[in-house]
C-alpha cells in the first residue's frame, strides 16, 4: 500500500474534535464519555457496532487475549473488545489522523492501558511472530491487491491455534462493482476478490475455517445505502461525497454486485 495515497484518501484532522463537537450538536452530555456514546460515530464498517459484537461472539473473544486490530481506524472495534470482552488491544492503521484521532477517543474513555494505536502497514506488521491470540480485522482489505502477502503476514504474528477474525466486502456474483465505493472512487483502487477465492488464498496461507457466515443481508449501513447520522464517521470523513456512495451501495448490495462475509479461522 502506498502510505501517501492512503492518507490523502482518508486522513481528515481533528476527527475526534469532530466527532464530539458533532455529538454535542444532538444534545448529549460528552463529559463522561464511554465507549458506547462514541458507537454511533467510531464504527467505520458496515453494521456498525452490532456486527463487531456478532463477530467478537463467533469468535468466542474472551478476557485476556491479545488482539491485532488490523486496519482499526478510529478504535471503535478495538475500544468494545476491550470494555464488553475484556481484551488487550494494539490497533494497526496506516492512516495518521486515524490513529491519532484513535487514541485521543481511547484515552477520553479511560481504556488508554487495554487498547493502543500505532500507526502501521498491514502488508509489514512489525510485531513479533506468534506475538497475538487474534487478529481482528473489519472491512480493512478492500484496497489492498495482495491478499496472499496480507494472510501469510497474519498468520506470521498468530501464536498456533491463533484466530484470525474477519469482516470483509468481497465480490458478489454479479460483476462489475458499481463505483464509488466507500473505499474507491473507481476501479482503479478496489482489489477485492469473490468468497471462493478468498477462502482458499486463507487457507493456503495457513488457515482453518471455523466460520463463514454471509451477513450482506444485516451488515448495512451508509456505504449499503442505509440512512446514517450527521455524527456517523462516514459522514464526517466523506462529506456531501457520501451521497453518491450510498447510491451505490445500495445497487451493490441489492444486485449481489458486493456480498459481506464474516469469518472466524484457525492458523493451523
Amino acid at each position: 500500500m502506498d502510505p501517501l495515497a492512503t492518507n490523502a484518501y482518508w486522513g481528515r484532522e481533528g476527527l475526534d474534535r469532530a466527532i464530539l463537537d458533532a455529538l454535542r450538536a444532538t444534545g448529549r452530555n460528552v463529559d463522561p464519555l464511554t465507549p458506547d456514546d462514541l458507537s454511533a460515530a467510531d464504527h467505520f464498517h458496515s453494521g456498525g457496532k452490532g456486527a463487531t459484537l456478532r463477530l467478537a461472539r463467533l469468535a468466542a473473544l474472551r478476557p485476556g487475549l491479545r488482539v491485532l486490530d488490523v486496519g482499526g481506524g478510529l478504535g471503535g472495534p478495538a475500544r468494545t473488545l476491550a470494555a464488553e470482552f475484556g481484551c488487550d488491544v494494539t490497533v494497526v492503521d496506516l492512516t495518521e489522523t486515524y490513529v491519532r484521532a484513535g487514541a485521543a477517543l481511547t484515552t477520553r474513555v479511560g481504556l488508554s492501558a487495554r487498547v493502543r494505536h500505532r500507526v502501521g502497514d498491514a502488508l509489514t506488521l512489525d510485531v513479533g511472530a506468534g506475538a497475538f491470540d487474534v487478529v481482528w480485522t473489519q472491512n480493512s482489505g478492500m484496497n489492498i491487491p495482495e491478499k496472499e502477502r496480507l494472510y501469510a503476514g497474519f498468520a506470521r504474528v498468530l501464536r498456533p491455534g491463533g484466530l484470525l477474525a474477519l469482516q470483509e466486502p468481497m465480490a458478489g456474483p454479479v460483476q462489475p462493482v458499481v463505483f464509488p465505493v466507500m473505499w474507491a472512487r473507481d476501479a482503479g483502487s478496489s482489489f477485492i476478490r469473490a468468497p471462493g477465492e478468498m477462502r482458499r488464498v486463507i487457507e493456503a496461507a495457513g488457515f482453518s475455517v471455523r466460520a463463514w457466515d454471509d451477513v450482506t443481508e444485516e451488515a448495512v449501513g451508509p456505504s449499503t445505502g442505509s440512512a446514517g447520522p450527521a455524527y456517523g464517521i462516514q459522514r464526517l470523513v466523506m462529506g456531501d461525497g457520501l451521497d453518491a456512495i450510498a447510491q451505490a451501495g445500495r445497487r451493490n448490495r441489492e444486485e449481489k454486485r458486493i456480498v459481506t462475509i464474516q469469518a472466524v479461522l484457525e492458523r493451523r
